[in-house]
């Protein structure tokens, strides 16, 4: 009998439902009797012993649906070491549930901060298996992560349906695109979605080539322009600054956001009107996209594959079209950064496509 516990942690995203079927039906169907445990809201689960045994119906008809049925909650990776409010040692809990449980392996599905914490407990001892969950797709060791796909297209859309109001009103719109510290989504939203101008964080902007590629197009005939970009974005002057002096500005800043410090400075600097749209957490929500349904499931699968063997402290990730294991000391900490120099930039680029830089 394998004993397995399972949760998930950090932001929710589409497909974590289908890749926690894979591993449980790839389990199921495997030679050994096996017990699921689920593990409530994340880490919080594991800490404080919140969790519930699973049964296969708790993994029929879940392919289809967003979010994660465990529920999940961010436990910053910092903070995970120092006792809670209550003088809890969070780790030590985490160690005390997993043995209660006599468990012989946690599947933990998530992204950066999540392996933090996952390679944390590898080294205490624990027996890991993950899965790479984010829309940021910026887990390192991985060519793709879950939910990735399926926040492109949502994304897209949205910038698709700027397209009509922003010509017949002959408008500038940005469409602000999740992505804090990476710019892959907003970097492939905005190419399928034909934006003008993409401001990612990896290509800081001059406001002034932003304002200079929007002349143009009205210099060409084009009555509109839309811009994509990220939550991430950052100035050539901001780039600059010392982290200590950028978040002293930021503590200081008036904008909701930096699109719509873009926006002013736009309409400062030409005079033209500028509309911000965010789609915020309609990025994270909603069914996954047939590829994601696809992708995770093969993940979760191939978990169940690695359980069964005994094959533990690793990450299950995806190179070259192939599923691979991965490391979890290669993932934890670091992240994948869009590459300014990358073919993918430069092929936008002779799309016409501004990075402001």
């Amino acid at each position: 009998m394998k004993r397995i516990g399972m949760l998930t942690s950090g932001g929710d995203c589409q497909a974590l439902n289908a890749a926690m079927r894979g591993v449980a039906k790839a389990l199921y169907n495997g030679k050994e009797q096996v017990e699921i445990y689920g593990f409530l809201n994340g880490y919080q689960g594991l800490i404080y012993g919140k969790y519930r045994l699973l049964t296969y119906a708790d993994f029929t008809g879940i392919l289809t649906k967003g979010g994660t049925f465990l529920g999940s909650s961010r436990t910053p990776f910092k903070t995970i070491q120092e006792p809670d409010k209550d003088g809890l040692d969070k780790v030590a809990a985490m160690k005390q549930n997993y043995y209660k449980l006599q468990l012989d392996c946690l599947v933990i599905l998530g992204g950066n901060g999540t392996h933090k914490t996952a390679n944390l407990l590898r080294n205490e001892g624990l027996n890991v298996v993950t899965l790479p969950k984010t829309i940021d797709n910026d887990l390192w060791g991985t060519d793709m992560t879950f939910g990735f796909q399926s926040a492109v297209d949502i994304a897209t859309n949205a910038i698709d349906c700027i397209h009509t109001t922003a010509a017949s009103h002959g408008r500038v719109f940005i469409v602000e695109v999740m992505g804090h510290k990476v710019g892959w989504l907003t970097l492939n939203a905005g190419i399928a979605g034909g934006a003008d101008i993409i401001l990612i964080p990896e290509i800081p902007y001059d406001i002034d080539k932003v304002v200079e590629k929007i002349r143009q197009r009205h210099e060409m005939g084009s009555r509109f322009t839309i811009l994509a970009v990220a939550e991430g974005a950052i100035s050539k002057e901001d780039a600059k600054l010392s982290k200590k002096e950028y978040k002293k500005k930021l503590e200081n800043y008036t904008f909701p956001s930096v699109s719509y410090e873009i926006a002013q400075q736009i309409l400062e600097k030409s005079g033209l009107e500028v509309r911000v749209t965010v789609p915020g957490h309609t990025q994270r929500g909603g069914s996954p996209c047939a590829y994601d349904r696809v992708f995770a499931s093969r993940l979760g699968t191939e978990a169940g594959k690695m359980i069964m063997k005994g094959e533990y402290g690793f990450m299950v990730g995806y190179k070259n079209r192939e599923i691979v294991k991965v490391p979890l000391e290669d993932v934890a900490g670091k992240l994948k950064m869009v590459d300014p120099n990358a073919s993918i930039i430069k092929e936008a680029k002779l799309l016409g496509i501004s990075f402001g830089d």
